[in-house]
């Protein structure tokens, strides 16, 4: 996709989506053009981020090639690293042309790459300077611009250092900010360690909430299951079918407008096509969608042969252009690897995909093999019952 004016139109140009909204987390090497038209093809009403560009790749680097995707993936989000306000709002301007629904601002990640360019989780450090960075985007385009933050970094008390950081981009007129609940360490832990090391606080996270009740606050880090992360939202705005409000989050602060999976839904990414159950889409407002009864597995995977049909041919025909462009069968299947967790065939699934996808002269015929080892697994399980 290349530079236009065009972008897909909001309800209300340039406000934030209406809550609930159910996000895939922006993860670096995972979240790249490939995973996310995988992963459409599994939720259509998901909200999908990019794995982060830094704001001076897309002043100097080859644009098409950064910020290029496929119309299919809307609503997708453009996850932006930087910490110069210039920089910054005019990344956003040429990314807003490439028609992106969001931008949004790394304040999150801890790796020393990220620390060594001034950005990410370090600027937990600098509210004032992330505010001024929301500003000038916020100038600049007409889409929402966002943060995606921690509750603080090393020493800082979380209670003080998220409200700090909250307040400098409320002031800056942000749309929605994204907590990962968790502290980051700069030093001293890898940045797998602070994604599993440093307590959750999702307490911190309820209680801002009730501190500002007319800003999007969503929810990220820890959330392993699809029920989990329902917990966090206001059951009211759910289907009757959902998981209530958690009790401690009920009694410690208000319901959160959102909640971001990242990787529990990359490994098992079936559980994608229940997000659509629950959540509206973003962008058109379109209901969530019922259950269809033809099941063949748990409730989360609970659809048709006939749905995962259209997927492996969609899968296949995407495969066989990015080919037929000069990219590699395995650019694409990397991703889907954790589809069908815990199905019939799900094994010998892996394993052709693992391995047959790895050969340089592989094509489509590979992901039609895979899906077929699961659909005969699953046809044999049924006639045995």
């Amino acid at each position: 996709m290349r530079e236009t004016s065009q972008t897909v139109e909001t309800s209300e140009k340039g406000r934030y989506f209406k809550a609930p909204v159910f996000a895939v987390a922006p993860m670096i090497d995972w979240t790249d053009r490939h995973y996310r038209f995988f992963a459409r093809q599994l939720s259509r009403h998901a909200l999908l981020y990019t794995e982060m560009i830094v704001a001076d790749a897309i002043l100097r680097g080859d644009r098409n090639r950064l910020l290029g995707h496929d119309a299919s993936e809307h609503p997708v989000a453009l996850q932006l690293g930087g910490s110069d306000p210039a920089k910054m709002a005019e990344a956003a301007r040429i990314a807003e042309g490439f028609g992106y629904d969001e931008i949004n601002m790394n304040v999150g990640c801890p790796s020393d790459r990220v620390q060594s360019g001034t950005f990410g989780a370090c600027l937990m450090q600098d509210p004032a300077l992330v505010g001024e960075c929301v500003a000038a985007m916020k100038a600049a385009v007409t889409i929402p611009v966002t943060v995606k933050c921690r509750i603080g970094v090393d020493d800082q008390n979380p209670e003080v250092a998220l409200r700090a950081l909250v307040a400098r981009v409320k002031e800056a007129r942000t749309d929605a900010v994204w907590v990962h609940a968790r502290k980051a360490w700069l030093q001293g832990l890898s940045p797998r360690e602070n994604r599993e090391i440093p307590p959750l606080d999702y307490g911190l996270v309820h209680r801002l909430k009730v501190e500002n009740p007319n800003l999007f606050i969503g929810l990220n880090g820890g959330l392993q299951t699809l029920d989990q992360a329902l917990t966090h939202l206001d059951p009211r705005l759910l289907p009757a079918s959902a998981p209530g409000l958690a009790a401690a989050e009920a009694a410690d602060g208000a319901p959160l407008d959102g909640v971001m999976l990242g990787r529990a839904a990359y490994h098992d990414s079936g559980l994608l096509t229940a997000a659509d159950v629950y959540f509206a889409h973003p962008l058109t407002g379109a209901a969530a969608a019922p259950l269809k009864p033809e099941a063949f597995s748990d409730r989360h995977h609970c659809l048709s042969l006939a749905f995962w049909a259209d997927m492996r041919d969609a899968m296949a025909a995407y495969a066989a252009a990015h080919i037929e462009n000069g990219g590699r069968l395995i650019h694409v299947t990397r991703h889907m690897v954790g589809l069908f967790q815990g199905w019939p065939g799900a094994r010998r699934y892996r394993q052709i995909l693992s391995a047959d996808a790895t050969r340089k002269s592989a094509g489509p015929e590979v992901i039609h093999a895979a899906f077929d080892a699961v659909f005969e697994a699953v046809m044999a399980r049924q006639a045995a019952e």
